[in-house]
């Protein structure tokens, strides 16, 4: 759990990233964090939908949580969906609603109109690049700037799927893969300087395995040599 405070300065967009997956949290941050083109965000976030609810104080008795702008989930999690947590979000404020943002792997046209109808601002098929930062901006409560862009119907942007159902099997399936790799590769590349602090722990991993593996090289030699049995026998 990556939470931080959810103070933030006036006009930048508090952002509650909710997803069990660390490469997929991690993407989400390093998107919103350092991205110049959509304006500034705070980021928090958790690992799982029931965090999410006690971090809003959805939970609470006396209701009091913290503030965020803007809400964006990962679809499917364990114990609590992104589904669940989008309905109770809705449900406590009618007035004055979070915004909710809905994230999936897999491009699914009754999952994306089942998200909508229920309140949620956008639904975005993961993984999560550049270009859709600006389309997460213009969907939270914070707007700075006056001409910013509405916030446009997930259906208009989102690919139709493949016909049939092996089709559309192979799709979420390559499209998950890929997804995958995109967001390694993005933590690999997204800092030197970040990436280097681990550089010392590498370097000894690597020695240390290159030690088992001479180790298990001598006792596998010393064995077959007949040291073992000379051993017994004395």
């Amino acid at each position: 759990m990556e939470v931080g405070r959810a103070e933030a300065a006036e006009g930048v967009t508090r952002v509650l990233v909710v997803d069990d997956s660390p490469v997929d949290r991690r993407v989400a941050q390093l998107l919103l964090s350092s991205s110049s083109c959509a304006g500034s965000f705070h980021v928090i976030a958790v690992d799982s939908a029931k965090k999410a609810m006690e971090f809003l104080g959805l939970n609470l008795e006396d209701g009091k949580g913290q503030a965020v702008d803007m809400v964006l989930t990962d679809y499917s999690m364990p114990d609590m969906t992104g589904y669940e947590l989008l309905k109770a979000i809705k449900a406590t404020n009618l007035l004055k609603p979070i915004p909710v943002v809905v994230m999936s792997s897999e491009n699914e046209p009754q999952r994306i109109s089942r998200c909508l109808n229920a309140g949620a601002e956008d639904f975005i098929v993961k993984p999560l690049q550049s270009k859709d930062v600006q389309r997460i901006r213009s969907c939270s409560t914070a707007r700075p700037n006056k001409g910013s862009a509405p916030c446009e119907a997930a259906t208009k942007r989102t690919p139709p799927p493949p016909s049939g159902h092996h089709a559309a099997g192979g799709a979420a399936s390559a499209s998950g893969r890929r997804g995958q790799f995109a967001g390694v590769a993005m933590i690999l590349h997204s800092s030197s300087a970040e990436l280097s602090q681990y550089f010392p722990l590498l370097v000894k991993l690597v020695l240390l395995a290159y030690a088992v593996l001479c180790l298990g090289e001598i006792l596998h030699r010393w064995s077959s040599g007949g040291g073992g049995g000379r051993s017994l026998s004395l």
